[in-house]
C-alpha cells in the first residue's frame, strides 16, 4: 500500500483537469451513502467531530474503486497552533477490496472542493466574469482561486479576511505562481462590484448581504456544513437561483439548512443539485440574468474521483 504526501498529491492533479474529472464523475455511477458524523464528547474541551465518507464505482466503470475519507474536526485547535480539520483518505481496489493507498485527507479535500466550486462556477456564472472577491485566507483559499481562474477570464482579484495580514499572506503566496491579487478591507465595497464571490470561512453570523450583490453576480458558499455555520444572510437565498452540491446541504448544515430550519427560507426554492447540472437536467445561470448561488458541503464523490485522478497519475 502506497502513501501519497501533499507533495505527491500536487504533483499528480492540476486545474482545469480535475474540474473536468468532477464534470464526468457526476454524470457516472458512483455510491456515496449518507456522511456519517459522530460527535467527540470530551469533558473540560472544546467540541469535537468525527466524519465518515464513503463512496464505491458503480456498475459503469471498467475498473472500479473504493473509498473513504476519514475526518477529524477540532474546534479548539487553532489554540493548539493546529489544523482544526485533519483526515486521512484510504483507497481500495473495487474488485478485490485490497487497500491500495493512503492519502493526505486535508490535501485531498483542499483540491476537490475548490473543484467542484469551479465546477459550479462554469455551470452558473457569467462567462464574461472577470472581478472576483475571495473571502477567507485559509489554506483553501489559493485554490479557489486557481481553479476559478482556469474556468473564467478574471484580471481583477480581491481577498478579504479578518485578520488582514492573513489576506496579505494569500497575495504573496499566488505572486509566486504569477497570479496578481491584492488584500482589500472593504468587503462590502468589494462584494457589491464582484462578478464571482467565493466564501470559504469558519463563520457563524452572515458577512454578505443579499442587498449588496450585482445582477448576475455569482454567490459561492463553502465554509458552512454544520448548522451552527453561516456566511450569508436569508436575503442572499431569496435573490439567487439557489443550486447545492447534494441534498446534504438542505438537510446537514450550512446557510441553506440553517435558513431553512430558521423559516426564512424554503427547501422548495432550490432549483437543484451539482448532479443535475452535470446531467443538463436544469441549467445553471438565471433565465434573462440573475444572481447565482452555489452552496456545496462536500460529496464523496469529489474525494474518490480526486483519490483515483492521484492514483492513475502517480
Amino acid at each position: 500500500m502506497r502513501l501519497f504526501d501533499v507533495a505527491e498529491i500536487d504533483a499528480a492533479l492540476s486545474y482545469p483537469a480535475l474540474i473536468d474529472i468532477l464534470d464526468d464523475a457526476f454524470r457516472s455511477e458512483v455510491i456515496a451513502p449518507k456522511r456519517g458524523q459522530y460527535a467527540i464528547e470530551r469533558p473540560g474541551e472544546e467540541s469535537a467531530i468525527l466524519l465518515t465518507m464513503p463512496a464505491w464505482s458503480g456498475s459503469d466503470v471498467a475498473n472500479p474503486y473504493i473509498g473513504t475519507k476519514i475526518v477529524s474536526v477540532f474546534f479548539g485547535n487553532g489554540k493548539r497552533n493546529l489544523p482544526g480539520v485533519m483526515g486521512a483518505y484510504l483507497l481500495m481496489d473495487g474488485e478485490t477490496g485490497k487497500p491500495l493507498a493512503v492519502m493526505d485527507g486535508n490535501r485531498l479535500t483542499t483540491w476537490r472542493t475548490a473543484a467542484a466550486s469551479a465546477l459550479a462556477s462554469r455551470y452558473m456564472s457569467n462567462p464574461e466574469a472577470s472581478r472576483m472577491l475571495m473571502v477567507g485566507a485559509g489554506a483553501l483559499a489559493p485554490f479557489i482561486i486557481k481553479a476559478h481562474r482556469s474556468v473564467r477570464p478574471l484580471t481583477e482579484i480581491a481577498i478579504w479576511a479578518r485578520r488582514p495580514e492573513a489576506a496579505e499572506a494569500v497575495v504573496a503566496e499566488l505572486a509566486k505562481d504569477g497570479i496578481e491579487a491584492r488584500a482589500t478591507t472593504d468587503l462590502e465595497g468589494e462584494a457589491r462590484t464582484a462578478d464571482i464571490i467565493s466564501c470559504a470561512t469558519n463563520a457563524t453570523e452572515p458577512l454578505i448581504h443579499g442587498h449588496w450583490l450585482k445582477r448576475e453576480a455569482h454567490l459561492d458558499l463553502i465554509g458552512g456544513f454544520t448548522m451552527q455555520m453561516r456566511e450569508a444572510d436569508a436575503d442572499a437565498l431569496h435573490r439567487a437561483r439557489v443550486i447545492v452540491d447534494s441534498s446534504k446541504a438542505i438537510d446537514e448544515g450550512g446557510d441553506v439548512a440553517v435558513a431553512i430550519a430558521e423559516g426564512s427560507y424554503s427547501a422548495d426554492k432550490v432549483a437543484g443539485t451539482l448532479a443535475d447540472l452535470c446531467h443538463g437536467r436544469i441549467s445553471g445561470p438565471v433565465e434573462g440574468g440573475g444572481i447565482t448561488l452555489f452552496k456545496s458541503v462536500g460529496v464523496a464523490l469529489e474525494d474518490l474521483a480526486a483519490a483515483v485522478a492521484v492514483w492513475d497519475n502517480r
